[in-house]
């Protein structure tokens, strides 16, 4: 859920970027650089994790389709 969240953000404010140049990261924690960065690196991650890490499949345990699956939930 974190990792979609994150990934709707980044993307929201590259559309924001590209429609009218206005960075909403930097409007939300710009008076925190440090901040600011972590933020660009956690949707970079979230990303990944979607796309390559996350292989979400029904689990034993009664979860939904679109959740991951962990390791004591297969």
């Amino acid at each position: 859920m974190i990792g979609w969240v994150l990934v709707i953000v980044g993307a929201l404010n590259w559309g924001l970027m590209g429609a009218f140049e206005y960075n909403l990261v930097h409007a939300l924690v710009g008076s925190w650089p440090t901040a600011e960065r972590v933020v660009y690196v956690l949707v970079g991650l979230a990303a990944v994790m979607l796309v390559v890490g996350c292989r979400c499949k029904t689990c034993s345990s009664g979860s939904s389709e679109g959740s991951c699956c962990t390791k004591e939930s297969k």
